[in-house]
């Protein structure tokens, strides 16, 4: 099946120091960006993330220290991969909960603040479970007839970004309307319906930090965290101000500080 596309989408996955969101970076970059008229770029780097790979990721991605030693830093990368990105919408295997956030924060670090507002956000894995509940080996075994490892290394981006596309592929033959008949499996082929199906939470940093929730009859910025969980935003900034100081300078994702900060300019322009 064709991708239904009105603008470029790229399929991407991080392969990575850790899973922690401020310390730790990206050691590899992989993408597929396929057009309206059915061309596709691929791109695939390996990063240097400016500081040691532990030795059990090593052990699971086969990416060595003297492997990315001496190739480009994330932030020499930054201004090529801003470009790829630019004016595509995004999807990947768990990208709305790990990959996009960490992104996310390279950029930041970089100096480039990419607006993922514009980007409709799909996320193969979240598609896969609500539909089949498994991952990404499952979803390749039970979306393309064929087990994972037949066709690809374990743990590598350029093999899982390859493996993704054949899902989401796969997801939207299985899931066409008329294909089977379960009504509530159906998928439209269009990246909106992908998007909105794909979310999960109603996040307004890719953190969780700070979520969307109905305050006296409107939707509103409240805290997701501590002793001002549930409260809006704008709120805590009026009665408590320095809250907003502790916030930039605690262990908190570059993201979640930049949202903030956004909230906190427009009330003060109010």
């Amino acid at each position: 099946m064709k991708l239904n596309l009105q603008k470029p989408l790229v399929i991407f996955d991080l392969e990575t120091t850790g899973l922690d969101l401020v310390k730790d970076r990206v050691i590899q970059i992989s993408y597929i960006k396929v057009y309206p008229d059915g061309h596709e770029e691929r791109g695939d780097e390996l990063v240097n993330p400016e500081k040691t790979i532990p030795d059990e990721v090593v052990a699971l991605t086969g990416i060595s220290n003297d492997d990315v030693k001496s190739k480009p830093t994330f932030k020499q990368l930054s201004s090529k991969l801003s470009q790829v990105f630019s004016g595509s919408d995004i999807a990947g295997f768990n990208s709305n909960h790990f990959d996009v956030p960490l992104l996310a924060e390279e950029f930041l670090r970089a100096g480039i603040d990419f607006d993922f507002s514009k980007c409709r956000l799909i996320d193969a894995q979240t598609i896969f479970h609500k539909m089949e509940r498994r991952n990404l080996a499952a979803a390749y075994k039970f979306y393309c007839g064929r087990k994972m490892e037949e066709d690809f290394e374990a743990h590598r981006a350029d093999q899982d970004t390859e493996a993704t596309y054949r899902v989401l592929m796969g997801e939207l033959d299985k899931y066409a309307p008329g294909a089977n008949e379960d009504p509530e499996k159906v998928l439209e082929n269009d990246m909106q319906a992908l998007a909105d199906f794909s979310k999960v939470n109603d996040n307004v940093d890719f953190a969780g930090r700070i979520v969307w929730a109905e305050v006296k009859g409107q939707r509103t910025e409240v805290f997701n965290f501590g002793k001002h969980k549930g409260i809006p935003v704008a709120e805590v900034l009026r009665f408590d101000p320095g809250y907003y100081s502790w916030i930039l300078g605690g262990d908190f994702t570059y993201n979640t500080k930049q949202v903030l900060t956004r909230i906190r300019l427009r009330e003060a322009q109010k």
